[in-house]
């Protein structure tokens, strides 16, 4: 049976960028990022924010390291992921976003390419 994991966001960034290398030597980018949407309660119209985290790995976290920052719009396409750690002797669960693609969506300088994918099925996510 087929099956896709797949999931689009188009959002602010909640904070800049930072790199870091695995014991392997990969480097990964992680960075979060803010979905709002608005809807009516009530006849009021209310504003409800997700908060994501992504994790972009080797040339598409050198691109998002450079040319993203806190505050930056980007649409982000990936797939999630769910990774466990131990804390206090109790198993924590916790989803994130790998990216595929993204693309800048702020009015842009010259030299910013405009979309970046790159094929993460082979890393350590």
């Amino acid at each position: 049976m087929p099956a896709l994991n797949r999931v689009q966001l188009i959002g602010y960034l909640g904070r800049d960028p930072e790199s870091k290398f695995t014991p392997s030597g990969k480097k990964v980018c992680h960075f979060s990022m803010a979905v709002t949407q608005r809807g009516k309660s009530s006849g009021e119209t209310k504003e409800y924010t997700d908060w994501f985290n992504i994790e972009a790995w080797e040339r598409l976290g050198e691109v998002a390291q450079q040319y993203l920052k806190k505050g930056s719009l980007v649409y982000v396409e990936g797939r999630l992921k769910t990774d466990k750690y131990e804390d206090k002797g109790e198993t924590k669960y916790f989803t994130k976003v790998v990216a595929l693609a993204f693309q800048f969506l702020d009015r842009k300088a010259a030299e910013e390419p405009d979309t970046v994918e790159e094929d993460a099925a082979g890393y350590e996510a």
